[in-house]
């Protein structure tokens, strides 16, 4: 399962809240404070304990109306959802005094590998082919310019518009309540303040200058685009494509007395929405492309996350179920898994940091000059050999040795400058190039300068941040984004350890390296 992720903020202040409507229109929705310790489960359908109406008092035909439920479980309950389930909602306390605590899924009895934990039935999964109400709508959409997650947004901000009076009113409420965070109670970092985003200085989330080749010009500067960028200007493309979803499906849009999307909803208010869904949607596996986008109540981001977690949710006939993966206690926490993500990743899509992931990484990115002499032929021995005028190296944790090794070929292909030489590496089977002891030294003193560099970058040492970590009154977002730099950092570490010691094993540390007026860059 590869979910993709999200948070939400108030568009009035920096306090979170999913699925903002315009600021003209505020719904409603009244914080529910629960007792740290009370706990919903999946009750049976004729119990009426939690099935309060609307304005906070119980319904008066024992919860049976469905427009009448309003908590989470109970409506499920109404609406289909199996009695048998074995799952209950706790909560944990906010780090944030007025903001409600975090609720998520726990066992509500023992559970074994292979257990089904809950069935939600398709009637309370919202895709886009439920939005829409036309598959092959839906799939041209999903298509075109506009992303499922971006027609999945719209359609719950007009139906929180709706307030009470739509289907999905307890769900987006729960929504609401969790403000986008994910169990460590912190949202993407897409929606935080620029002062906050500086807790992420040397980051490739954040930004990374370095020198840089562009075919056609000089050798230069300029700004590599921070995935915060990159996602943020993803999103505004959306946003600018949003009134097609009006027009191509317009009867979708006849419940709704309300203006085109772009006039409804100030883009800042959709930002915010989009990375809420971001945050919850499922990507299910064997269905259609119209309903491969999913959000599954008592899914993310009521479910924790965890990268060497193997139970995902899944299709089943008139079904998602999540089936876990290992033994369970009750009131134990129940955790999916988020698909090979690195850490990166995992925040913007979901705020926290794994601090065991096996598919962490970093890139580092090689390129050929292109004022060499001899690019043209330098770039068709390394398109024979699986790489590109601008390769991207990916160093996987744990495997930064076979990283820097990995490197090395195409390094020496950019330091050769003899023409014969050149001509041997042609005409040669495999990534073959003419060594010379100045040459590797020269290959490996840009390897060290440039890891070196890149830990400079960092506002913080590793020192620094175990005291940082030990602190256990610091701020949640300082947190999550200290633990981040933090891992990137060792990765780095472990590179510039690699690069020493084949260093140190040269024959004659007294060679200078060899001058390189077209040497490759690295970023």
């Amino acid at each position: 399962m590869d979910v993709a992720t999200c948070s939400y903020t108030s568009f009035a202040s920096r306090s979170t809240i999913s699925l903002p409507t315009s600021p003209a229109f505020t719904l409603p929705i009244a914080v529910i404070r629960l007792n740290n310790r009370r706990k919903i489960r999946c009750y049976n359908n004729t119990t009426n304990t939690l099935q309060q109406s609307v304005n906070g008092s119980e319904c008066s035909n024992g919860g049976k109306d469905k427009h009448c439920v309003t908590d989470l479980m109970s409506w499920m309950l109404v609406n289909g959802l199996n009695s048998d389930c074995k799952v209950i909602l706790k909560e944990r306390p906010s780090h944030i005094v007025d903001h409600p605590s975090i609720h998520y899924v726990a066992a509500s009895e023992e559970l074994q590998s292979g257990d089904i934990a809950f069935s939600v039935p398709n009637s309370l999964v919202v895709t886009l082919e439920r939005v829409l109400g036309n598959e092959t709508v839906a799939e041209l959409l999903a298509s075109n310019k506009l992303s499922e997650l971006a027609c999945l947004a719209l359609y719950l901000m007009y139906e929180k518009k709706q307030g009470k009076k739509s289907f999905w009113y307890p769900y987006i409420r729960e929504l609401d309540r969790q403000r986008g965070r994910g169990q460590l109670a912190v949202e993407s970092p897409l929606l935080w303040s620029s002062s906050e985003l500086s807790f992420l200085t040397g980051s490739p989330v954040l930004v990374f200058d370095s020198p840089y080749l562009v075919h056609g010009f000089n050798h230069g500067y300029r700004i590599r685009l921070a995935e915060i960028l990159q996602r943020s200007e993803g999103i505004r493309k959306e946003y600018n494509e949003l009134d097609t979803v009006w027009f191509m499906a317009g009867s979708l849009f006849q419940q709704y007395p309300y203006d085109i999307p772009t006039e409804a909803f100030p883009f800042e208010i959709f930002k915010q929405a989009f990375v809420a869904i971001q945050s919850c949607v499922v990507h299910l596996q064997g269905v259609s492309l119209a309903r491969r986008f999913a959000l599954v109540p008592l899914g993310p981001p009521l479910l924790a996350y965890k990268s060497t977690c193997r139970a995902m949710l899944t299709a089943v006939d008139g079904a998602v179920q999540l089936v876990v993966d290992r033994p369970y206690k009750a009131g134990e926490p129940i955790s999916v898994w988020c698909g090979p993500q690195p850490n990166s990743k995992l925040l913007l899509n979901y705020g926290f940091v794994d601090e065991d992931n096996p598919y962490n990484r970093l890139v580092v990115e090689a390129s050929l000059n292109v004022e060499d002499p001899q690019y043209q032929d330098k770039r068709m021995v390394a398109q024979r050999n699986g790489k590109l005028s601008v390769q991207s190296f990916l160093v996987h944790v744990g495997k930064e040795r076979e990283a820097v090794a990995d490197m090395l070929p195409y390094l020496r292909l950019g330091y050769v400058s003899d023409a014969s030489d050149m001509q041997s590496v042609i005409t040669s089977e495999g990534p073959i190039c003419p060594v010379s002891p100045c040459m590797e030294r020269a290959v490996l003193d840009q390897l060290l300068d440039y890891f070196t560099k890149r830990l400079s970058g960092y506002s913080t040492t590793l020192a620094d941040d175990d005291l940082l970590l030990a602190d256990q009154d610091l701020n949640p977002k300082r947190r999550v984004a200290t633990q981040l730099v933090r891992l990137e950092k060792k990765i780095l570490h472990a590179c510039l350890q690699a690069t020493m010691e084949l260093i140190n094993v040269l024959p004659d540390h007294s060679i200078s390296p060899c001058p390189a007026p077209y040497a490759p860059s690295l970023k």
